[in-house]
């Protein structure tokens, strides 16, 4: 038998560091539970950190951003490689590591190595080559995050059908590609090749991408993604996947069309990580696609157990996985002082160029009958668009007609999960359009947008008034 934990973790990615690191503040005595051999989970390992670095190694040596300034021809390297985006990524994941075990020890939050799994809701049993080791516990919070999910039709051999953890493991560079799936994690990628040069076919078997986004801030990105050369097939569903003699793909459509590509890129959802965890030994059933249910306070249908980050699903975001730990870890010990309103979490979707948005979108506010007005800013007429080459950026403020107050925020242009902030603080303080309007904005920034967006949308009203 093991120590006795205050609390267990389950999972070292965003929602299990948090959690883990705010209980110990409590005074608690903290176990992080982490199957790998490195700590940060999907989030630094193979997702959103390796992701986002690809994103920006394509960005520099693309030159993308400054195509519009020195032509179409430019670009920083002439022939980039997978490794030349790895050797990126792997930097910064080591840093990242770094940092994240520091803060862990710093904190005394105990590690320990292996899979973990319920005996009982008090107990928690640890296995790694070793062998395994019972934990007692007064608390466990489940942050296991999620996996690529896998379908009978598509055979991921690792090197030519890949899903979205084997990117890097790509030996070179595809001319032409096959991405299955109109999701965040399928479009970000399809913007990073397209960028590259290379020849992507997206299939989705929805009419839309990104349907919770705001659908005009989605067209203009349909409209760069066909200027890139993407080909979209939307309302197209996968029948199977063969590999070819000559080492190439072919995607069978249902519709009978046939998709050709040296490589295929699978990125159709993702399921919870909830195999091992034995959650009928507590009374906990997730559902088919692995989520685990939770109520506000993240505890499960089992007093003793918590949930937070991707296993509880959407939006799956690390950001808000991070929130959702630090609540359950401190509802767990009855603490009730963290507030969190879950309608002003930012979304950011790292797209080329990217989108960010919180708030409400219009289909959204035409749906619930809110009397609403916009206000738009172009990047292009605003001085800091045309010195950093993004003149394709836009910035979106919805607010009502009648109290002026702010109901949504969407931006597509490089820098706009940055440039949200400002109008998140606005709206969470209560503001209206006129703070806008009132605010002297540093010059030339792309902050400027928000006084150009609110005179825009004031102009649309005072005609009616």
């Amino acid at each position: 038998m093991g120590s006795v934990y205050d609390l267990i973790v389950l999972g070292s990615g965003p929602a299990g560091q948090r959690a883990a690191i705010y209980a110990a503040k409590l005074g608690k005595k903290v176990a992080l539970v982490e199957m790998r051999e490195v700590v940060g989970g999907v989030s630094i390992n193979t997702g959103t950190i390796p992701s986002k670095t690809m994103r920006e190694a394509v960005l520099h040596l693309s030159g993308y951003n400054y195509k519009s300034i020195y032509g179409m021809n430019y670009r920083v390297k002439e022939r980039i490689t997978m490794a030349d985006l790895a050797f990126r990524v792997q930097h910064v994941i080591k840093t990242e590591i770094d940092v994240t075990e520091a803060q862990l020890s710093r904190n005394n939050v105990e590690m320990l190595l292996g899979v973990g799994s319920f005996e009982d809701a008090t107990h928690i049993k640890v296995t790694n080559s070793r062998g395994s080791t019972v934990y007692e516990t007064k608390s466990t919070l489940i942050a296991t995050g999620t996996k690529p999910a896998s379908s009978p039709k598509v055979p991921i051999n690792g090197t030519t059908i890949i899903n979205s953890d084997q990117v890097l493991e790509l030996t070179s560079l595809p001319k032409t590609m096959i991405v299955v799936g109109g999701g965040v994690i399928g479009v970000e990628y399809t913007c990073m090749f397209a960028a590259l040069g290379v020849r992507v076919t997206l299939i989705e078997r929805r009419p839309k991408l990104l349907e919770f986004a705001d659908q005009e801030i989605v067209e203009a990105l349909s409209y760069h993604l066909r200027d890139a050369r993407v080909t979209m097939r939307l309302n197209e569903e996968v029948e199977s996947v063969e590999e070819l003699p000559d080492g190439g793909v072919v995607a069978n459509l249902e519709s009978k069309k046939k998709v050709q590509g040296d490589a295929l890129l699978y990125a159709v959802g993702r399921q919870g990580n909830v195999d091992e965890l034995n959650l009928p030994g507590v009374g906990i059933e997730a559902d088919k696609r692995g989520r685990i249910p939770v109520d506000k306070d993240f505890r499960t249908k089992n007093p003793n157990v918590f949930a937070a980050g991707d296993v509880i699903g959407f939006p799956s975001l690390a950001s808000v996985s991070m929130e959702q730990g630090r609540i359950g870890a401190a509802r767990a010990f009855g603490d009730e002082s963290i507030v969190s309103n879950p309608s002003f979490y930012p979304y950011g979707i790292y797209t080329i160029p990217e989108i960010s948005f919180i708030g409400k979108t219009e289909e959204q506010l035409t749906e619930e009958d809110v009397p609403y007005e916009v206000g738009v800013a172009y990047y292009r007429e605003i001085a800091r668009g045309q010195i950093r080459g993004d003149t394709t950026g836009r910035l979106k403020l919805i607010f009502h007609r009648e109290n002026h107050s702010i109901l949504g925020v969407h931006i597509i242009g490089e820098g706009a999960s940055e440039l949200l902030h400002i109008g998140q603080a606005v709206m969470a303080l209560g503001g209206t359009i006129e703070y806008f309007v009132d605010t002297v904005f540093n010059y030339p920034t792309l902050a400027e947008c928000y006084k150009v967006a609110a005179f825009n949308g004031l102009n649309r009203v005072s005609k009616f008034d």
